[in-house]
């Protein structure tokens, strides 16, 4: 069944004054190469952004579960909508799910998407330059109100990989006259390799519940996210014909006929969907747990101990890629109806390489400017979010977004505290405090924004257990 989403309260401890969220603590916000400290907003205001792949000259793809289009995005640009699937049937979890780029995008201009029509699911591909054309390569997949996997991705053989649900059926998952509750492999054009495991079958692998994650690493070893039923979420090392034992087990098992996964969660943990690796370090995307988990990999197929990051920060979190630019790009999707929408949601996130220091968007291209007309106007506009709150202290986000019409280099937020709130530590901005007024600039990473961008910055602070209103923010940009 659809998990609904779980309440997370944050531990902390207090110290010298300060409060720490220890579910996310200071040395947490640097992990597997990435700097979670540094948020960048993509894009605002998308309907259940689900599937994620890059152009070779660095632009995301993202799909819209619900909607059927296709969205060209770059950093610093409006979203814009380059395809709209046919025959899109967006029931309970289905819709417009996985999307792949060919691995010979240069000579065949070709995209791949996995979606729910009204008998089944099934794998297209059209060309960038005439998306209406849409050829068929694989039908036939178990459709469900649930369970209907959805995730599609190149392995580096340049073979297509499908992770397909069970559909609610769990007998599909261990059926090999079924699609369903399997990771499928074919090539571009819908045949079947004839190294398949099972002769003429595109089965690679079996006795999965509900696969949305499929990563491998620097060796080609092939790791999936899972969702469970009640107890245990999987990340498993796929193998081919390997049975990864649903429904006859969940989690861990002790029947040698099936392979056990390399990490679980509780499901109120986790809820995985998609997943990315990079520096050996395996990314999952937590839905119902609402976190990014970071899982080292040992370089033989198996797991050390995860860590979560994000944790609570941007509701249900879908999708995670590592894109060319070098970051790692994030989709949430609390308007999939299992979450709680918040402003602006649902985004397109990206978290730059530790160390790094580019600007937040790239340059904006524009005409040569004409001294002869007036300058364009520019501005910034400002948002406060209560991330977290327990007793004594909270999180809080502010997001600025260029809502003029020419770059910005540089941002002020001002604000006055109405019930004794302070802040006690802050990050992507630089906070000052005097007496219950606040101002936040930017860092010298963040402070170019070109129009309809947005970054976030993000502090904890204390407050006095009877009121913590939300101020009333103030935005200059320079």
């Amino acid at each position: 069944m659809l998990k609904r989403i779980a309440s997370v309260v944050s531990g902390l401890t207090l110290a010298a004054g300060l409060v720490a969220v220890t579910a996310q603590p200071a040395q947490a916000q640097q992990i597997g190469g990435f700097d979670f400290s540094r948020p960048e907003v993509v894009a605002t205001g998308l309907q259940v952004p689900w599937g994620l792949a890059f152009l070779p000259n660095g632009d995301a793809l993202v799909g819209e579960r619900n909607s059927g289009r296709v969205l060209r995005v770059r950093p610093g640009s409006t979203p814009q909508v380059v395809a709209t699937i046919s025959g899109v049937t967006a029931i309970g979890e289905g819709g417009l799910l996985g999307l792949a780029v060919s691995p010979t995008f240069t000579q065949d201009n070709y995209v791949y998407a996995y979606y729910t029509s009204a008998n089944d699911n099934r794998v297209i591909r059209f060309s960038l330059n005439s998306p209406q054309t849409q050829e068929t390569i694989l039908t036939g997949i178990p459709r469900g109100q649930y369970h209907n996997g959805g995730r599609i991705a190149f392995g580096p053989d340049r073979l297509l990989y499908i992770s397909t649900g069970d559909a609610g059926q769990s007998a599909n998952s261990q059926n090999l006259n079924s699609l369903g509750g399997k990771i499928l492999r074919i090539h571009p054009d819908g045949t079947v390799p004839s190294d398949n495991p099972f002769p003429g079958s595109p089965v690679y692998s079996l006795g999965h519940r509900n696969v949305q994650g499929l990563a491998w690493d620097s060796d080609g070893r092939l790791y999936v996210s899972e969702l469970g039923q009640n107890a245990w979420d999987e990340v498993n090392h796929v193998v081919p014909g390997g049975n990864y034992g649903w429904p006859i087990v969940e989690g861990i098992g002790s029947d040698p006929n099936y392979r056990n996964p390399i990490v679980t969660w509780r499901t109120s943990e986790a809820s995985p969907s998609g997943a990315a690796i990079a520096n050996d370090t395996l990314f999952v995307a937590a839905l119902r747990g609402q976190r990014l988990w970071a899982v080292p990999l040992d370089g033989s197929g198996g797991a050390g101990t995860p860590t979560a990051v994000l944790q609570g920060a941007y509701g249900r979190l879908r999708t995670v890629a590592v894109g060319p630019d070098g970051w790692l790009w994030l989709t949430n999707t609390n308007r999939d109806g299992a979450g709680f929408p918040r402003p602006n949601d649902d985004q397109i996130l990206r978290f730059p390489p530790v160390g790094s220091t580019p600007p937040s968007t790239p340059p904006i291209t524009s005409s040569p400017p004409n001294t002869s007309q007036p300058p364009l106007p520019s501005g910034c506009t400002a948002t406060y979010r209560i991330a977290n709150q327990w007793s004594g202290g909270f999180q809080a986000e502010v997001t600025v977004t260029n809502s003029g019409t020419s770059p910005i280099n540089g941002w002020t937020v001002r604000w006055t505290f109405s019930n004794g709130q302070t802040v006690t530590q802050g990050w992507g901005g630089i906070y000052t405090q005097s007496g219950a007024e606040v101002t936040v600039r930017n860092q010298a990473w963040n402070g170019v924004l070109g129009p309809g961008a947005s970054t976030t910055t993000g502090f904890i602070g204390t407050w006095n257990n009877a009121t913590n209103a939300v101020p009333t923010l103030s935005c200059t940009s320079s």
